[in-house]
C-alpha cells in the first residue's frame, strides 16, 4: 500500500499551523487508541496499525517545522511540505602558505637571502643557580658562598627562653627539660615556624645527651 501524505493522514491543509497539527493529532489519538478496543483483539489490532499511522504522520510534519524553521530563521509555525532540503556546507579547499613564510626581520625582494634563525637555546640570561629547600622549611642556603649559619644560643639563655603556646605555655625550656625532658625532644624535631625556638630547643636538647638523661617515650592516648 503506497503511503500516505501525512497532511492527508492528519486530515489538515497543506499550509496549516504547527498548532493546528497538534490538535488534530490529538483528536486522531483520542478516538482511536489501542486501549479503547482493549476488549476486541481485531479492534484493538487496526487501532494499533492507525495510531502508528498518525504518529508517524504527526512525526514527519513536525521534522518539517523544524528544517523549515532552520532554513529561514522566522520560526513562525508554518512550513511546505516536502520540507525543503537543508543547506548543505561549501566546500573549501586547503592551501599549503609554507612556501610564503618569512622569518622576522628578514630583508624581501629579488635577490634577498632567506636564512632560518637558530633554534631556541632557552633563557640566556644569568640566572641564580638552583638551591635545594626543605619541604616544610627555608630554603637550603648552606651551599652559598660567604654564607654562615647563626651562632647558637648559650646554654643559659636557651634554658631560659619562655614558650608561649602549648600545655607548657609561660614556662621556660629550663624548666621543662627538668620535669618533662620528651617535650625539648619533640619541640627540636618538630617546630619550624620558630627559629630562635628550634635553635635552644636543640641546644637544650644536646646539654640533655651529654648529661646521659634518659627519656621515656611519650604516650599517646588510646
Amino acid at each position: 500500500m503506497a503511503k500516505r501524505d501525512p497532511h492527508d493522514v492528519l486530515g489538515v491543509p497543506r499550509n496549516s499551523a504547527q498548532s493546528t497539527i497538534k490538535a488534530a493529532w490529538r483528536k486522531l489519538a483520542r478516538e482511536h487508541h489501542p486501549d479503547l478496543a482493549r476488549d476486541d483483539p481485531a479492534a484493538a489490532e487496526r487501532a494499533t496499525r492507525r495510531m502508528a499511522e498518525i504518529n508517524r504522520a504527526y512525526a514527519e510534519l513536525r521534522r518539517g517545522f523544524g528544517a523549515e524553521d532552520a532554513a529561514d530563521g522566522r520560526g513562525n509555525g508554518r512550513a511546505t511540505w516536502p520540507p525543503k532540503e537543508r543547506p548543505s556546507r561549501p566546500v573549501t579547499g586547503r592551501v599549503d602558505t609554507t612556501a610564503t613564510f618569512r622569518p622576522r626581520n628578514t630583508t624581501t625582494g629579488p635577490g634577498a637571502r632567506h636564512e632560518v634563525p637558530p633554534p631556541y637555546r632557552g633563557d640566556r640570561l644569568t640566572r641564580e643557580p638552583l638551591r635545594a629547600s626543605q619541604p616544610t622549611g627555608p630554603l637550603n642556603r648552606r651551599r652559598q658562598r660567604n654564607f654562615r649559619p647563626p651562632e647558637p644560643p648559650s646554654l643559659e639563655s636557651a634554658r631560659g627562653l619562655v614558650i608561649e603556646f602549648g600545655k607548657f605555655h609561660g614556662h621556660s625550656l629550663g624548666q621543662i627539660a627538668d620535669f618533662e625532658p620528651t617535650y625539648i625532644d619533640w619541640l627540636a624535631k618538630t617546630i619550624s615556624r620558630d627559629p630562635d625556638l628550634v635553635a635552644a630547643a636543640r641546644v637544650v636538647q644536646d646539654d640533655l645527651d651529654e648529661r646521659a638523661m634518659t627519656r621515656q617515650p611519650r604516650q599517646t592516648p588510646a
